[in-house]
């Protein structure tokens, strides 16, 4: 929010150490981002008459001009051609200084002295946006009743100082330079002066005779009041009026337009002026938008509405959307002799959603989304209309349209002054509480158990008693409150056991070379088709999030493939090879749609493999070495097929028989979607159940006495029969003696018949009170391989 010093000073007595004071209104919670000074290098610039204009006698281009400074008369040359006799400009006496710091001197043009130069409204670090095209091409036209010889800087109020103040959101009766003062004034004791509004409605007319208003959509506006005004003249606003919205931030366009935007800078009311000739029927009906209705705004766009945006409109057609910005069918022109001033209130998380789907966001709908007091809106309404009866730019009609369906009135917050001193750690008397109070426009009652604060209808932040500690707090001083140690019981804080499993997961897949990644828990509704998961599929019921940041961000994620693949495929993009990626994130499953509870977090870990020397077997491994880490024994890996996945090349993975998710080869498909090249290993797990497995209980056994015997077994099978099967047959048979089994080798070719495969496993048999014979163990073996051969058809390697 930018406040010149000179418009703050219409309201309180601002001090003049602009340094002090912005240190003070920081402190008070109002933080200052910047100061910025305006006009002060200009210098030796006053106002001059012409009193004759001639021919350059050596330049066509050139005149020579007479101009009287008031002390005496001077002959200035100059380009400009918008000049004539009798006008009053700016004239940069010799010596001066101009915007930007340029020194202007005494000099000759085409051998003829120039005592000086007449100034442009750049010249003088003034935007000359809202004034006529002649002079925004050239020399500065004062008005008549610009008194000659006067400093340009005090008749311009070109020199003064704005200070950018950094307004949270929850103080929306800040966005406006009344809303500073009333900061300013409580911040320093200073009276807070708010002149009263004084209308002479010269119009024998009435307001209500001529408008009618409706508000159809009572639940997104809670207040419509229009005046209404007529032998309107549109010409420009005076200067003085057109500086300050300058030093806003705010550029002129004309008397009408530039009204409504000073009354919103100076009280926070947003206000729009409609042509009331282009308002059919003389109806304003405020209601929802009607598809396809469309409305040409005023930035020259057209815009599609919808029945979530509100809308202002006449008997047939759509006017303007409402609090954003107006349409093109009902401004403001030249032509325009009757207008229809507009101070409404409407609902802030409809503005801000409609603000945000339109992809506009104005200086109005920046206040209404943060909140409004309705019982500004005829205030706002009547110092527009005063402002124009002032310039003189149309006649006010008698009486106003108001349409107000839900009253509000006064909080009332009770405080007592004991708990406040206490949660500040002050001494703070009662009564230095309620002079706070009073100074921020806060009445205070007392009560049987304390005191009560009515709260004025602007301060919508104040709710509680919390909230009138931080008032009391920021206005008495941060910096006055005492510095204490913290006292309670202190909690020595850990991590649970859930935390270190999960930490050392992370810290085991650094070690080998993994890079942790984090991405959006929103995705786009199409991840779906990217990875070929059917129309059926439990993923595809998902949380829609109510104001997304778009369509690529509007759903919330209920697996993390997608996540991963992108990743993926954005660094093989910028020439990353040899990916080894992981990510710990949730997913949210909703227990019901549309929601009725909160949906079930579930945390999961995702694993990406991606490379040339990269096979199925490294991730396997990983996820292994994973379950060792925790200390997790029966585990499984079946064969499975899932979506996603290449056919043949998945396994879906088990704890103690529980499904805990899958690993694989990705698709072709899906890596296509995703414009992967190469050959990409993935795995999704459930988290959440391999903590709950997971286990730091170490067992210490002494070491074996006794020497162990060693076999190899190398079988003929079919090539469809896994090895887990196979191994976990030769554990059933080898019983207690068999201490360790292991697959070694696995070859298909030529020796062996097609179809077929050989796999040879490495078998270790120990017992712990003997040595063992080879009749025994050779009689284990041969139990073994008569079992393989009943369950697996499965031979000897000849």
């Amino acid at each position: 929010m930018l406040v010149p010093i000179r418009w703050l000073k219409d309201f309180v007595d601002v001090p003049n150490d602009i340094n002090e004071l912005s240190k003070r209104l920081t402190m008070s919670g109002s933080n200052v981002e910047g100061i910025e000074h305006y006009g002060k290098e200009i210098s030796n610039v006053v106002i001059g008459l012409i009193t004759k204009v001639e021919k350059h006698p050596n330049a066509d281009k050139l005149l020579v001009v007479q101009v009287n400074v008031g002390t005496e008369e001077l002959q200035v040359v100059t380009g400009a051609t918008n000049i004539k006799e009798g006008d009053k400009v700016p004239v940069a006496l010799h010596g001066a200084t101009i915007a930007g710091g340029k020194k202007i001197k005494k000099s000759k043009l085409r051998q003829v002295e120039s005592a000086g130069m007449l100034c442009s409204a750049e010249e003088l670090g003034f935007d000359d946006h809202g004034l006529p095209k002649e002079v925004q091409e050239g020399i500065f036209i004062l008005p008549e009743n610009a008194p000659v010889g006067a400093d340009i800087k005090e008749y311009l109020n070109l020199e003064d100082t704005v200070i950018d103040f950094e307004i949270t959101p929850n103080r929306s009766d800040c966005l406006s330079i009344t809303g500073m003062a009333r900061e300013v004034a409580a911040t320093f004791k200073l009276d807070f002066n708010v002149p009263a509004i004084c209308l002479k409605e010269e119009s024998e007319k009435t307001a209500q005779d001529v408008a009618k208003i409706y508000i159809e959509a009572e639940d997104l506006c809670h207040r419509y009041v229009a005046r209404i005004v007529e032998d309107v003249v549109i010409k420009p606003s005076p200067l003085w009026m057109q500086r300050r919205l300058q030093t806003c931030g705010v550029r002129p366009i004309n008397n009408i337009v530039d009204i409504t935007n000073y009354v919103m800078l100076e009280l926070g009311q947003p206000l729009h002026a409609f042509d009331f000739d282009k308002v059919e029927g003389g109806t304003i009906i405020v209601r929802r938008g009607k598809p396809p209705e469309k409305l040409d705004t005023l930035d020259g766009v057209t815009r599609d509405l919808n029945e979530n945006m509100l809308v202002i409109a006449d008997i047939n057609k759509p006017l303007a959307v409402a609090g954003v910005m107006g349409g093109a069918n009902s401004e403001i022109t030249p032509t325009t002799t009757r207008i229809l001033l507009e101070s409404a209130n409407f609902l802030g998380s409809s503005i801000r959603q409609t603000s945000r789907q339109l992809g506009l966001r104005s200086e109005s709908s920046m206040r209404f989304e943060k909140g409004i007091d309705p019982n500004l809106c005829l205030k706002a309404a009547d110092r527009a209309c005063e402002l124009i009866e002032q310039l003189g730019a149309g006649k006010v009609l008698k009486g106003y349209v108001d349409v107000f369906p839900r009253k509000t009135s006064s909080k009332v917050v009770p405080f007592n002054p004991e708990r406040i001193n206490k949660v500040l750690g002050t001494d703070i008397s009662a009564d230095e509480m309620v002079d706070i109070l009073n100074r921020l426009e806060i009445k205070v009652n007392t009560t049987s158990d304390g005191f009560e604060a009515i709260v004025p209808s602007f301060r919508m932040d104040i709710t509680q008693e919390a909230d009138i500690v931080e008032e009391i707090a920021r206005i008495y001083g941060y910096d006055r409150l005492p510095i204490t140690l913290p006292e309670g019981n202190v909690t020595h804080g850990r991590l649970n056991s859930q935390q270190k499993y999960l930490n050392d997961i992370k810290d085991l897949l650094v070690h080998n070379g993994y890079s942790e990644i984090y991405t959006y828990s929103f995705v786009s509704p199409k991840v779906f088709d990217n990875i070929n998961a059917p129309k059926e599929s439990d993923l595809r019921q998902v949380i829609t999030l109510l104001n997304p940041l778009g369509e690529d961000h509007s759903i919330m994620r209920t697996t993390l493939i997608p996540n991963m693949l992108d990743v993926v495929s954005f660094n093989l993009s910028h020439k990353a090879h040899d990916l080894k990626l992981f990510e710990v994130g949730a997913v949210y499953l909703p227990k019901k749609l549309p929601l009725e509870e909160l949906p079930y977090e579930n945390k999961r870990i995702s694993i990406g493999l991606c490379g040339d020397t990269i096979d199925f077997y490294d991730l396997k491994q990983i996820i292994e070495t994973i379950f060792n880490k925790l200390q997790i024994r029966d585990y499984k890996f079946i064969q499975s097929r899932h979506f996603a996945f290449h056919t043949g090349r998945c396994a879906c993975i088990e704890i103690d028989g529980q499904e805990i998710g899958y690993a694989g080869e990705v698709h072709p498909d899906v890596l296509e979607n995703y414009e992967i090249s190469k050959k990409t290993y993935l795995a999704e797990l459930n988290l959440d159940t391999i903590l709950s497995k997971a286990s730091r209980k170490i067992v210490f056994k002494p070491l074996p006495k006794f020497p162990a015997s060693d076999r190899d077994l190398a079988i003929v099978v079919k090539e469809r029969i896994l090895a887990d099967d196979i191994i976990s047959t030769i554990k059933e048979i080898g019983g207690e003696l068999l201490e360790k089994v292991e697959l070694f080798d696995v070859y298909q070719g030529s020796q062996i018949a097609k179809g077929y495969k050989s796999m040879a496993f490495s078998l270790i048999f120990r017992a712990e009170d003997r040595t063992l014979t080879d009749k025994e163990v050779n009689d284990i073996i041969e139990k073994i391989q008569t079992g393989l051969y009943e369950k697996f058809d499965a031979t000897l390697r000849k």
